[in-house]
């Protein structure tokens, strides 16, 4: 079982992190000795090529299970892990779970942008809460561009349904795939945000060796620094 966390400090070496945006979400916090792509699909084979062309792919859940149950063996704590749920599934994947499907939002400069409550009977100018009235208030991990409902819990139970402990009117957020997933160790971490076609690995030397070596799996070795394959 996942449980929600109110504690955020267990994301702090995300949040404070000195990457470039683009580099955080895609590949997590620096330090690891290697990193890797779990391609969901083949990269592109041309530029401009659209997802739409290609036949196949985007076993998201599948891959990812497989992934996590071969880094099991590379933790201490594989009883005691995070992953962090992007809050955008409310609107994209839970119409209607919260009120006007809010969701939090922030400007170019990655500033949080305040929402207007615009349901009738609102007063004018009040901002919106992103979860009904009768739903505690859930703190959510921040970074520029994103912000995540952050669960506890053991390895095993990560991307399962039914896994994640509920509250009140909560949208199904344990469906929807974690953007961030580590154990307490920090012995690796996998980043799966929403735009890319691949979730990025950092790990030991020795964890990536196995991914790569996995049949079941589609890892190439990254550079996290260098620009990432694409779709148009």
């Amino acid at each position: 079982m996942l449980t929600l966390c109110s504690d955020l400090s267990p994301a702090d070496w995300i949040v404070a992190s000195d990457l470039p945006w683009q580099q955080l979400v895609s590949f997590g916090p620096s330090g690891f000795a290697a990193y890797a792509r779990l391609r969901f699909l083949p990269d592109p084979a041309y530029a401009g090529q659209s997802e739409n062309d290609v036949v196949g792919g985007w076993h998201t859940t599948d891959q990812l299970r497989t992934l996590l149950e071969v880094l099991a063996a590379h933790t201490s704590t594989p009883e005691v892990c995070y992953a962090c749920v992007w809050d955008g599934y409310d609107a994209q994947d839970n119409v209607g779970a919260l009120p006007n499907d809010l969701v939090d939002a922030y400007d170019d400069d990655g500033r949080p942008v305040p929402l207007v409550d615009e349901r009738p009977g609102a007063q004018p100018g009040v901002t919106a809460s992103p979860l009904p009235l009768s739903t505690p208030q859930v703190p959510k991990v921040g970074l520029p561009h994103r912000a995540y409902y952050l669960f506890r819990g053991p390895l095993f139970a990560i991307g399962y349904r039914d896994a994640a402990g509920v509250w009140p009117g909560q949208p199904r957020l344990d469906a929807a795939e974690p953007a961030f997933v580590w154990p307490a160790d920090h012995a690796w971490c996998v980043a799966d945000d929403v735009d890319p076609h691949w979730a990025g690995i950092g790990a030991s030397t020795s964890a990536i060796a196995r991914l790569v070596g996995d049949p079941r799996l589609d890892v190439v070795l990254a550079e996290p620094r260098e620009e990432q394959p694409c779709y148009g």
